[in-house]
């Protein structure tokens, strides 16, 4: 009975890190602040044109994830650049840092929460 619940405790705790998209670097608000500032990361939205429009983070550039292998290249040259992927709740930019990742970009992380955390962190956004 004690081995079946270390066990699952085990599990429980793996949990996190095995669901974000196969060990996708994830940032929290403040971590994201600090490459920005740092580092000079370039944060790239991969939302779609509408909601880049309502609103996102300021100086983000755009590359809806679609386009997101074809755009990034020529967005961010350096692929030591940190590179910030930023999208509504943060699912479709864990997948964008796989997309990064495959191009070979060494610094690709995924806003954890998104555009949502950002605004709840009361961080500056812009409307195109």
């Amino acid at each position: 009975m004690l081995i079946a619940v270390a066990l699952t405790s085990a599990a429980m705790l793996a949990w996190p890190t095995l669901s974000a998209g196969g060990g996708a670097r994830s940032l929290t608000t403040s971590a994201a602040v600090q490459l920005i500032n740092r580092e000079k990361a370039v944060v790239i939205d991969v939302c779609e044109d509408a909601e880049y429009t309502a609103g996102h983070v300021a100086g983000a550039r755009h590359a809806p994830l679609s386009q997101l292998e074809q755009k990034l290249p020529g967005m961010v040259k350096n692929k030591a650049t940190p590179v910030i992927l930023v999208c509504a709740s943060g699912a479709r930019s864990n997948r964008a840092v796989a997309v990064a990742t495959k191009l070979g970009y060494e610094q690709a992380h995924s806003l954890t929460g998104g555009m949502r955390a950002w605004r709840e962190a009361n961080l500056p956004i812009e409307k195109a």
